[in-house]
C-alpha cells in the first residue's frame, strides 16, 4: 500500500491541472486525502470572489486522491456541491476527502472544504465506479 501511496502522491504532483491552481499534498493515506490550495486574484470571478470553479477543482482532486488511493482505476460517478462561504482573498483552502464507504464498485466520498479560521467553504458529496484496472503508474 504504501508504494501505491507514494507513486499516486509522485503522479500528482506532475499532474498539470493541479499545478494551474497550485493544489499541494499535506496528507494522504488509503481512503482519505488532505489538500491545501492558496487562493489568488487569477481565480476570482466577475464579483471579485474566488470562482466556484476554482474551490471545485480543490475538492476535486481530493476525490480523485482518495478513491484511487486502492491502487486501482476509480472515476467520477456523481458530484453534489454546496457552496457555503466564500473565500478571503489570498486564503489558503484546506480540502479533505474521505471515502465514507467503498465496495467492489462503488466508493462514496465525502469531501469538506474549510478556510484558515477552520470555517466551512464549500461540502461535496460524490460517488466513484471503480473499475478492475491497477492505476496506470504502478
Amino acid at each position: 500500500m504504501d508504494q501505491c501511496l507514494a507513486a499516486l502522491e509522485k503522479r500528482f504532483c506532475e499532474e498539470p491541472y493541479a499545478k494551474i491552481f497550485g493544489i499541494r499534498i499535506v496528507e494522504l493515506e488509503a481512503g482519505r486525502a488532505l489538500l491545501k490550495m492558496k487562493t489568488s486574484e487569477n481565480m476570482n470571478n466577475l464579483f471579485g470572489t474566488t470562482h466556484g470553479a476554482a474551490i471545485f477543482s480543490l475538492v476535486d482532486a481530493a476525490f480523485e486522491l482518495a478513491v484511487n488511493s486502492h491502487g486501482t482505476v476509480a472515476v467520477a460517478l456523481g458530484v453534489n456541491m454546496n457552496y457555503l462561504s466564500a473565500p478571503l482573498a489570498g486564503e489558503c483552502l484546506l480540502a479533505e476527502g474521505r471515502e465514507v464507504n467503498r465496495s467492489r464498485k462503488i466508493s462514496a466520498c465525502q469531501i469538506s472544504v474549510t478556510g484558515e479560521d477552520g470555517r466551512l467553504i464549500a461540502t461535496c458529496q460524490a460517488l466513484a465506479y471503480r473499475k478492475k484496472d491497477k492505476l496506470p503508474f504502478l
